[in-house]
């Protein structure tokens, strides 16, 4: 029980170290200067250090007022949604001085989505897909290991109405929710390097388009480097979900190139992806630097045009990977790396932005962090994104919110509140794959 509990342990004491502090006072987490949706959960947090449960916090928002005594401030939900009728909500602390919370009209969607499993590397167990209501605290599971007999779940996607996961293993297939209706799906044909890995859903529910590939982790012998994961091989492929067909355009599947990570356009003429021509691996995995792509895209047919290059690799030394655009078709957010296609284990992993009305990459600064900053995805007013970040201790993925604008300028990171505000310490898995849905997926 004690090894159990070891990480748990280090993991408040890095979190400790890493919260806003007076003296040897802090908070976690800490929200100070958020800004969050109108239809946010209380953001409940508690004070660490000697002295804490002195602590005094008065929320002040036009003439209504919360005190709050002691060191876990967990604030009531009718109080919480009259103090969000006013656009700033104001803090005052006995320990550690006044801040606000500022409180944006642009909801964000209800629901998150998110898997469930410990940062480890070759292995999994008991992976478990959940889905929380980002209004309350309510949480319930999608699928998890005791439904499919302990064999692994991922890739849940959001599409409108629709959404998707993967079971994999000998029993596995794709499970689609196509406007309520629940059907399972072999997305693998002859000829393809393996059946479908990483993908999105078109706005309209018929296709889907899909990366094939064979994924290959390894260890590096450098100490500050952790886990390596590379395709060998990959293909994109689009899916007719109406006729069951799989095709694979020649231009999405070549031999001499790696593609991976597509995702359609905001209104779904188009396709996004990576790419990068193929380098002899491992030796030469820091020369494996993938560029984003686009081609036009026929939903009529599920025809494609001729690939356009839309973030060159070879120009920021640097390679791009999970493209996701927004529903408004303003703007593509994807992670840059040194190198390679898995950055979860690059510390140096980043989100970026690019206007695609301009081709101009907009600052990101706001957001990023000294660890890895990945696995992201829009609301469907496209004014809130989600990312699992690894801020902090370095190893758990956690699920951060930033609110962005008409121009672009995004506010920075909150972490997902809780009920207790204490469950990230707790808990010994990451939140992977953070996902957002208008609606809820069970």
């Amino acid at each position: 029980m004690k090894n159990r509990l070891l990480p748990a342990i280090l993991l408040s004491l890095i979190l400790t170290a890493c919260t806003s502090s007076s003296g040897d006072i802090s908070m976690f987490p800490d929200y100070s200067g958020a800004t969050v949706p109108c239809n946010i959960a209380p953001l409940n947090f508690h004070y660490l250090g000697a002295g804490s449960g002195k602590a005094v916090t008065t929320f002040s928002a036009g003439d209504r007022s919360l005190r709050i005594r002691g060191r876990e401030v967990n604030i009531p939900a009718e109080e919480w949604e009259k103090l969000k009728l006013a656009d700033t909500i104001s803090v005052s602390s006995s320990l550690l001085g006044d801040w606000a919370i500022y409180v944006s009209r642009d909801s964000i969607d209800r629901y998150l989505t998110y898997r469930l499993i410990e940062p480890g590397y070759e292995v999994w167990d008991r992976v478990e897909i959940r889905e929380r209501d980002l209004s309350s605290f309510e949480e319930e599971s999608i699928i998890s290991w005791e439904d499919t007999g302990n064999s692994c779940v991922n890739c849940h996607i959001h599409k409108g109405r629709n959404s998707m996961y993967y079971i994999r293993g000998p029993k596995g297939a794709a499970v689609l929710n196509r406007d309520g209706n629940i059907t399972r799906h072999q997305l693998r044909r002859d000829g393809m390097v393996s059946g479908t890995v990483y993908g999105d859903l078109h706005p309209d529910g018929r296709w889907g388009v899909f990366s094939s590939n064979i994924i290959i982790p390894g260890f590096h012998t450098l100490a500050d480097r952790r886990l390596e994961v590379y395709d060998t091989e990959s293909d994109v492929c689009i899916t007719d979900f109406d006729s069951g067909n799989i095709l694979t355009p020649g231009n999405l599947a070549r031999a001499d190139v790696l593609e991976t990570f597509p995702c359609f356009s905001g209104d779904g003429t188009y396709i996004y992806y990576c790419a990068a021509d193929s380098v002899l691996l491992p030796q030469d995995i820091e020369k494996l630097k993938y560029s984003l792509f686009k081609v036009s895209f026929d939903s009529t047919d599920g025809s494609t045009g001729e690939p356009v290059i839309v973030w060159d690799a070879s120009k920021h030394d640097a390679s791009a990977c999970h493209p996701k655009a927004s529903p408004n078709g303003k703007w593509l957010l994807f992670t840059v790396a040194d190198y390679g296609t898995f950055p979860i284990w690059h510390q140096e992993c980043d989100l970026a932005l690019i206007d695609l009305r301009t081709g101009t990459a907009m600052p990101m600064d706001a957001v990023n962090s000294d660890r890895s900053d990945t696995y992201h995805s829009w609301s469907s007013n496209s004014r809130w994104i989600v990312f699992a970040s690894k801020r902090g201790d370095g190893q758990y993925g956690r699920p951060y919110f930033c609110h962005i604008d008409e121009d672009g300028n995004v506010t920075s990171p909150f972490i997902l509140p809780q009920k207790d505000s204490h469950l990230y310490e707790k808990t010994l898995k990451s939140y992977n794959i953070p996902d957002l849905g208008i609606i809820s997926s069970k």
